[in-house]
């Protein structure tokens, strides 16, 4: 009785038409799942004389080989069939999609245009790592280790005995050029600096700077102010005024913050400069005789002065943008005002 049951399913799945996916589903429920009629085949092994079992369960592994097969050649072609169908054919008369030309980052705008004023007054460039260790970045700069004024630059530790730093200013780079030159030295250092600040309209704990050191014989505070007045004017017009506030950095003596004209409302006063017509653009000052000391360069025959400034801060007035994240945001809208000179 069992063997004539097997002929008999043996039967059907040979004559079983598969044209679709929907014929194929039903075979598989009927021959080939776990509650198919095979399955059910395979449980009544059991109930075979035990002289017939081997023969019984041989051709009982070859039905099953059989109806799966037969079920994955069918699958396969069905699904080739169904991807030939879907697959677009390419029109080639279709006219091609134009290349449009995209255009610098503001930042990248101003930044170069820092550098080209600087140049024709004789900077050159240098560049450092943006991660530091603790000398470069503080102690050879007049900060002493768990000085409060390390406070004003809390940044971003690598590793866990905070000998690595993600720089706070380019400064360090200063530091590396004066380890490794010798007067006269005359260079900018723009690049990406760290802080732990919150973000907001004003503030990133990523930004970008510029920061100038000039070291010679005989250079004074006048050197610093009229090299800054060509600076302004050029960047930001003849018209604009700058004014030195007396400040405080480590790495400087005297010190000097560094404000221009209002460019919005021409000095009048105004909510971007709190309605004094000044706007703060940076900080400067002479370069500390501990300073120069730290770098192997001797204060008493040489002297010289350091400024820097935020280009994002730069290109905010430039532009008139009010928001610095704008900068980091990835907006094609934002970005697409600016156009590449």
């Amino acid at each position: 009785m069992k063997f004539e049951e097997l002929a008999q399913v043996a039967q059907e799945v040979a004559t079983f038409e598969l044209a679709n996916k929907e014929q194929l589903e039903q075979f598989r429920n009927l021959y080939t799942g776990r509650k198919g009629r095979i399955a059910d085949l395979f449980d009544g092994i059991k109930n075979v004389a035990p002289e017939q079992r081997k023969a019984y369960g041989q051709e009982l592994n070859a039905l099953k080989e059989q109806a799966v097969a037969k079920f994955k050649a069918k699958q396969e072609e069905l699904e080739a069939a169904s991807a030939a169908t879907t697959e677009i054919e390419f029109d080639f008369t279709l006219p091609v999609i134009p290349q449009t030309l995209g255009t610098r980052h503001p930042l990248t705008l101003v930044r170069e245009e820092i550098i080209r004023i600087f140049e024709r007054i004789g900077f050159n460039l240098s560049e450092g790592p943006e991660i530091e260790d603790d000398w470069h970045n503080f102690s050879a700069l007049n900060f002493p280790e768990n000085h409060p004024a390390r406070d004003m630059q809390d940044t971003f530790f690598v590793g866990e005995d905070a000998a690595m730093l993600l720089r706070t200013h380019t400064s360090s780079v200063q530091v590396r050029v004066m380890e490794n030159k010798k007067p006269p030295i005359r260079t900018l250092s723009p690049g990406r600096v760290y802080r732990n600040e919150a973000i907001s309209a004003r503030a990133h704990c990523i930004f970008h700077q510029v920061e100038g050191l000039f070291i010679d014989k005989k250079v004074s505070f006048a050197d610093l102010k009229q090299t800054l007045y060509y600076f302004v004017q050029e960047m930001f017009g003849a018209d604009t005024k700058i004014r030195f506030r007396p400040s405080f950095f480590p790495f400087t003596e005297p010190s000097a913050e560094i404000d221009i004209s209002c460019l919005i409302c021409k000095g009048a006063g105004c909510n971007i400069c709190k309605q004094s017509g000044w706007v703060e653009i940076g900080g400067s000052g002479m370069v500390d005789s501990e300073v120069l000391k730290n770098c192997n360069i001797d204060p008493v025959r040489y002297s010289g002065f350091a400024f820097g400034m935020g280009i994002e801060r730069i290109a905010m007035l430039k532009y008139q943008i009010k928001d610095l994240r704008l900068f980091t945001e990835n907006d094609v809208r934002f970005l697409r005002q600016f156009e590449s000179i």
